[in-house]
């Protein structure tokens, strides 16, 4: 999350408000120079390398790295016969990208003619994250999207008495929770594993944040609704290294009483949680 996201100030929903008139929510785009390294490679082949990418800010989207053609390998590029259309930014011509005997089809676009208004993206190229196997910042592999360099974490130790249920049923109590404020989300309370009562059992499911690291599920078991509800880091990236091991709940999904006031079950792209990401190429 970021300032183009969740209710970021440029998000299509933000939750504060400005002493001026902004932009119609969901209209802005944003481009600025990253001072990263950026890479990208398919079957151990570095397709893309740049230390003058761009990041390109869209309002509702994730961060979209841009990269100039020179630092881009043509020669594994074929133009492809898809184009796209964006009222925001202009028709997107496609290209194939054809590693060895490894066909990626469509992965990369860039605007030939984008619109009077849009940022300076003119043959720019892109690539969808998704369909590259490997992104490097400077010499560290990041997951699941460009990390936004306007968002931020913040753990704080609390004494607030947390209590989490579910129809009724108790699940979890604690004093000794860790407070986690990330960009545009609900806080998140992570707490020792021994002040869980419910009976947790370890899920098959995996994602990965790029702030937090690789992300590991429990469900609770006999509750109805109660798959995949509680996650944690085994070894979080150093930055938020104080969670490592503790267990958070869906907000979205529990009832959540802070100090005993239930807290309203916040409304996010998690509410319906996420899918289970496979381990890169």
């Amino acid at each position: 999350m970021g300032m183009m996201t969740g209710t970021g100030p440029l998000s299509p929903k933000p939750a504060g408000t400005f002493n001026f008139e902004p932009p119609k929510p969901g209209s802005e785009l944003y481009l600025e120079r990253t001072p990263k390294r950026i890479r990208a490679a398919i079957a151990g082949e570095t397709v893309a390398d740049s230390r003058r990418a761009m990041l390109l800010q869209e309002s509702g989207h994730q961060p979209i790295y841009y990269f100039p053609p020179e630092d881009v390998r043509s020669e594994l590029l074929k133009p492809s016969d898809k184009h796209t259309h964006c009222p925001k930014k202009g028709e997107a011509s496609y290209y194939t990208v054809r590693v060895g005997e490894r066909i990626v089809k469509d992965a990369a676009w860039y605007y030939p003619q984008p619109l009077d208004g849009a940022p300076p993206i003119k043959d720019l190229i892109a690539f969808y994250w998704d369909r590259i196997d490997q992104w490097l910042e400077e010499d560290e592999e990041v997951f699941g999207h460009a990390r936004d360099p306007y968002h931020r974490i913040d753990i704080r130790r609390t004494a607030r008495h947390i209590r989490i249920s579910l129809d009724g049923a108790l699940l979890a109590e604690t004093d000794r929770a860790l407070a986690l404020f990330e960009s545009n989300l609900p806080t998140r309370w992570y707490m020792p594993r021994e002040d869980v009562v419910a009976e947790l059992e370890p899920s098959e499911k995996i994602t990965r944040c790029p702030y937090k690291g690789e992300a590991h599920y429990f469900s609770v078991a006999g509750v109805e609704g109660g798959e995949d509800l509680v996650w944690y880091y085994p070894e979080p990236f150093a930055e938020v290294g104080r969670i490592a091991d503790l267990v958070c709940f869906y907000n979205e999904k529990v009832d959540l009483e802070v100090d005993g006031e239930l807290a309203e079950r916040t409304d996010t792209p998690f509410k319906h949680g996420v899918k289970s990401q496979p381990a890169p190429a």
